[in-house]
């Protein structure tokens, strides 16, 4: 049933859009088409990359597991309210079907953190088809020692390890792919455990299996809680499903993505590491959250922000790692490929140390949702957001980093009305929390500041729209913002004006955005259109009232899908290739807001559905 040539053949990387997420809310994998896990970081989403293929190429180690030769892929889904994949392929006149998963809820129970469970079955005639299990930690790629304890094949590296089970027994080789056939009604199941010290535990491809759809049952239950009315619900709930998958489940903090490196321009520099926790991202997931009734989710993060921002508090850190501590130095691998040759491969993120005046803003609007939607914060938690507001009142004139990936401080005209923000929805909580009267006057003196210079120095009346940074004309998508905030009323010229002249000039074509004018953030290449900016364009029509405009551009965002309903950070206007690390949280989470948005909007646009 093993053994036999190598069955291998040239894999070249798969567009990023085809590969499916699997998660347990403490690491993910990503699968290409063919069956193969070509990345998956243990023990967590920022740890070492034990299945590293994606960007680091062959030698960086895969888990493939799918037909022995070229087929085609008739069918591919998660099946319905579940985090489970299955993939279909045709041989011949049979077809051979992948179902896997990993398990997420192992607690109260002696199971591994992180566990695995792949079954392959076919149907009408025998197929061959092809295990090559082939793990290397690490940016060196390491070889595991390997030894057997019973049925299991057992990898070491010290402190972690991993045990791989079957059913029926395969004779598995690290490194040698393995030929195996299955035959209809006899399904091959592989489950992987890992252990990072701590225990191994194996666990019965049988139990394993019933462990599945255990887990199954509980991702149907926690989707049936999301309001049955919602519009495009389907795609909403893979969102949040999404989001859910990536939030780190022992502190409660969602990564950006779960990937390093998958670029923004094939080819080029624009390579970044976002297995870290932005505050602004986490903030939107909160009122995502907390807009489908989804509160436990939204107050987790909330307490993980409170203990990671304790050491560094007043000051916020623009990332953080899902324990919240420093983000690791940026520094780039040799000898990484990188996916289709994009250098450098870098792991940690240099904009760590930066001061972005923006993530206040999100913060504390998070805070604030959180409030309005009748839960009080604790003491310590509005202790933290009045050094937040303090701390903004104090340094909003000040130049900072900005939103985006620019690294050389300015006058951002978005970071100013995000500070106005900050301000504003401290207020607000101040209504039903205790405030000194001080501290009160600071805050609406800070804030009134804020609104005046940015009415003067961030609009330029020859193209009547807010502007990127004072004393300059070009844009910024992040300013459709401006509807939501409540500075301006959304019936201001200004404010139509600002979200006519984005759409119009930093158009990517069709729903399509630019962050930002192409070429004008000092480095080399080019980008795609950033996905976030077309659901906040959405978003800002359906909250001005152009609810029809609004719902066109949603429906056609959800044609740039990728085939399983998954979203990169950019997409390429000319070939429709999703860009960037993948799936994002922040895309995800501008979806479901603007899905929101769209079902409360008013209709007062002529003709509006």
């Amino acid at each position: 049933m093993t053994g036999g040539p190598d069955v291998t053949w040239p894999r070249p990387p798969a567009p990023i859009s085809d590969h499916g997420l699997l998660g347990d809310t403490r690491t993910a994998a990503l699968v290409a088409p063919d069956g193969g896990i070509d990345w998956l970081c243990l023990p967590r989403f920022d740890g070492e990359p034990l299945f590293g293929r994606l960007v680091g190429g062959p030698d960086a180690g895969t888990f493939r597991l799918g037909p022995a030769g070229p087929a085609t892929v008739v069918e591919r889904r998660y099946r319905q309210h579940t985090a489970t994949l299955t993939t279909t392929w045709a041989v011949g006149s049979s077809r051979l079907t992948l179902t896997e998963a990993m398990v997420a809820e192992v607690s109260g129970r002696l199971l591994p953190t992180t566990l695995i469970v792949r079954r392959l079955s076919a149907e009408e005639a025998t197929v061959d088809a092809v295990v090559e299990f082939d793990p290397r930690l690490g940016v060196r790629h390491r070889r595991p020692r390997v030894h057997r304890r019973r049925r299991a094949l057992v990898c070491d590296w010290g402190s972690l390890a991993v045990s791989l089970v079957t059913a029926p027994d395969l004779t598995i080789e690290p490194g040698r792919p393995a030929s195996i056939m299955v035959r209809p009604g006899r399904p091959i199941t592989l489950v992987l455990a890992v252990a990072h010290r701590e225990p191994l535990i194996h666990v019965e491809p049988t139990a394993a299996w019933e462990l599945l759809i255990e887990d199954e049952n509980r991702w149907r239950a926690w989707t049936t809680e999301i309001d049955a009315s919602l519009p495009f619900r389907e795609h909403v709930v893979r969102s949040l499903l999404t989001m859910r998958l990536l939030t780190y489940s022992p502190s409660q903090a969602p990564v950006a993505a779960p990937t390093t490196s998958l670029p923004e321009d094939p080819g080029g520099v624009r390579n970044w590491d976002y297995r870290y926790v932005w505050p602004r991202d986490a903030s939107i997931g909160v009122s995502a959250f907390l807009s489908v009734g989804k509160a436990a989710e939204a107050h987790g993060f909330l307490a993980w922000l409170l203990h990671a921002s304790r050491l560094q508090r007043p000051r916020l850190p623009a990332l953080l790692t899902l324990h919240g501590r420093h983000v690791p130095t940026e520094r780039e691998l040799p000898g990484w490929p990188g996916y289709l040759d994009s250098l450098p491969v870098r792991i940690g993120n240099g904009a760590a140390g930066q001061h972005q005046l923006d993530g206040y803003g999100w913060v504390i609007d998070a805070a604030w949702a959180f409030a309005q939607s009748g839960h009080r914060l604790y003491t310590e938690t509005w202790r933290a957001v009045r050094g937040f507001a303090d701390l903004v009142a104090l340094s909003w004139q000040e130049p900072d980093a900005g939103i985006w990936e620019v690294r050389e401080p300015g006058q951002h005209v978005h970071s100013k009305l995000m500070g106005w923000l900050a301000l504003d929805r401290a207020l607000r909580i101040a209504d039903t929390h205790p405030l000194p009267d001080r501290q009160r006057r600071r805050w609406q003196k800070a804030r009134d500041a804020i609104a005046a210079e940015v009415r003067t120095r961030g609009f330029d009346a020859t193209t009547n729209s807010y502007v990127r940074s004072y004393g300059c004309q070009d844009l910024d998508a992040a300013l459709l913002v401006l509807p939501l905030l409540g500075m301006d009323s959304v019936d201001s010229p200004r404010v139509h004006g600002t979200i006519d002249a984005i759409r119009d000039r930093l158009s990517a074509g069709g729903p399509l955005l630019y962050r930002y004018p192409p070429g004008r953030d000092g480095f080399p290449g080019t980008e795609g259109a950033f996905l976030p900016c077309s659901f906040w364009l959405v978003q800002a029509l359906a909250r001005t009232g152009r609810r029809r405009e609004a719902l066109e551009l949603f429906e056609t965002m959800l044609g740039h899908a990728s085939p399983l309903g998954l979203y990169a950070e950019e997409l390429d206007p000319a070939t429709g290739a999703h860009l960037g690390n993948y799936p994002q949280t922040l895309t995800h989470a501008a979806l479901v807001q603007a899905a929101l948005a769209i079902r409360d909007a008013p209709a007062r646009d002529p003709g509006s559905a």
